[in-house]
This record gives structure tokens, sequence and C-alpha cells, in this order.
């Protein structure tokens, strides 16, 4: 149960559901995790640190928060992993069919599953930029296709997959990989044209699903398995900043915060990281802008979209 009244201690004129174009969905679970256990305390981690920023961001001259953020009620459904994800879906999907710009902040990567699966059945043609560590790309683990280990295997049959900072995987993880669309960190540290790469794959409606892990663990190290050899936070800044700019970002979520009690930067980091990337969203945009997510609704009637992705060229 989150104990935050409004993200990042907003007033409350910007906080309300009818007027924010923003909603962001805690989702505290960590029921498949498999080694660092302490993700169902990220999104309350996050909010704290949330309420300890500045609000101005420097980079884009902008306060976001007047665009107006909206703190829904936490998705505690965590009977099964396969009923958290149904949950997950279902609050996801009614609030992108409202016409707000969703997020969503973990919890254990197989949140993402419902995540992904309601824009997909919302958006046409989806890119879904994962950034991270590891592969997530097993058909199932430990009896379940809802298991972090499994977190964009589904996205792999239904989406535009594109796999960036990549650097942990199983074997079997290959026959499900494109490896046209995946980029291996040890390939990127030394690809400077990585970012131009990875856009080039891209469709026009991209969903971000970003695991802290993708960073390195000197930057952030409260996470459930770190893996050396990661991101830096400029350079994923950059990134993030031209995928904003130059395609249409639906929605995103951010996973994988375990928070401890002895180091508080990791927290802090996922919080800004995650104003940094809605500052990239609205830059553009004057607080009293009129909001279009871009939602289709004569095609999204009844449309599942679950069919292989094909138009890797649009």
């Amino acid at each position: 149960m989150m104990t935050t009244n409004n993200y990042a201690g907003i007033p409350d004129k910007y906080a309300q559901l009818e007027t924010a174009k923003v909603v962001l969905i805690p989702v505290p679970y960590d029921g498949t995790s498999t080694w660092g256990k302490g993700a169902d305390k990220g999104p309350e981690a996050f909010l704290k640190a949330s309420e300890n920023m500045e609000l101005y961001d420097i980079e884009t001259a902008t306060e976001v928060y007047q665009q107006g953020v909206y703190l829904a009620d936490a998705v505690t459904e965590n009977a099964s992993p396969e009923s958290m994800v149904d949950a997950v879906h279902a609050v996801t999907k009614d609030y992108i069919k409202r016409n707000k710009f969703v997020t969503l902040f973990g919890g254990e990567h197989s949140i993402s599953i419902g995540t992904i699966r309601a824009f997909n059945e919302c958006f046409n043609n989806l890119t879904v930029l994962h950034i991270d560590a590891h592969a997530d790309l097993r058909e199932s683990y430990d009896g379940t296709t809802c298991n972090h280990a499994c977190a964009v295997h589904e996205a792999s049959q239904t989406t535009n997959l594109i796999q960036v900072g990549i650097r942990s995987m199983d074997a079997i993880e290959k026959t499900f990989m494109d490896e046209e669309k995946t980029f291996f960190a040890h390939d990127m540290v030394n690809d400077e044209y990585w970012m131009d790469n990875v856009i080039e794959l891209m469709t026009d409606n991209v969903l971000i699903t970003f695991d802290l892990d993708a960073l390195d663990p000197s930057i952030l190290s409260s996470t459930g398995t770190p893996e050396p050899g990661g991101l830096f936070w400029y350079e994923t800044l950059e990134f993030l900043k031209r995928v904003f700019a130059e395609k249409n970002v639906v929605g995103f979520d951010i996973v994988e915060l375990c928070p401890n009690e002895v180091d508080k930067s990791s927290d802090f980091l996922a919080a800004k990281l995650y104003y940094k990337m809605l500052s990239y969203k609205f830059m553009g945009e004057a607080a009293d802008d009129a909001y279009d997510n871009t939602y289709d609704v004569d095609f999204k009637a009844g449309s599942t979209n679950n069919s292989k992705f094909e138009d890797d060229e649009d």
C-alpha cells in the first residue's frame, strides 16, 4: 500500500485524474524474482525519493509536473503471476482509453507483460524498446509464462521488439532472439552509431520498458541482478532524448528497483530518470495544451493485435 498522496509532493491542482495528462501506476510486485528480493519495495522508495527532487529540469528548462501527474492506486494483485499480469493489463488499458500518457513503476519485470499487452492492443505497429541487461526471452520459467525471465517473450512474438544493453542470457533465448534487433553491451561500447541504428529499426509508435539493471552497477546498484558493463547516465539520457524527439513514445514502465537502507542514491536515480523521461516527452508542450495519446478507437475496437509483427519498415 502506497503511503504517498501525490507524486513528488506536487500540489493537488496538478494531481487530479480529470486534468492530468500523465498517469503513474505503481506495481509493488516481486512474486517471481529468483535472486535479489525487494522489488516490491521499489515503488514506495521511488515515490519517497521523488518528493526530494527539484522539479525544475535544467536541460529542458521545464517543470513537467505542471502537465499534471495522477498517482493511481497501486496494482496489488499477487495471487499468482498470471493474475498480476491480468490486473496490470486491465488497469493500463483503462487509462490508455481515457486518453492519458500512461506510465508504470515496478516491481519486477514480469509486470511488463501486462503493460506491453495493453499498449499492443491500443496502438498499431508498436515497437517495444526493451532496455535491460537481460534478454528476458524465455517462453516459460519456474512453471509460468509470467515470470520476470519471460518479460518480453510475448513481445518478441507480437510486436517490433528491439533490445538494448543486453549482456546476460541463457542459450535457449537465442531461439527467440532477433539478433538484428538486439544491441549487446559489448558491441555498443565500441559503436558510436548504435543510437542511430536502434532508432532506424523503430516504427512510429514506441513503448519503452526500462529495467534499471541496464544501468552500470557503479551508478545504480540497488537492483535484483546487477550486471557489470552497463549504460551510464548521460549516454542513457542522450539516447532517450532522441527517441522521444524522433518517435511517438506512447508510454513507458520502469522496473527492478530493489531499495536498500544503506544507499539511497539508486532510489534517487530512478526518480530522476522517470522525471527526465516525462520532461523529454512534454518539452515542446505548454501545460494548457490539449493532449492526445493517439489511441485510435476505430482501429482498436475488438482488436487484440496479436499476430506476429511484420511491418518492420514503416
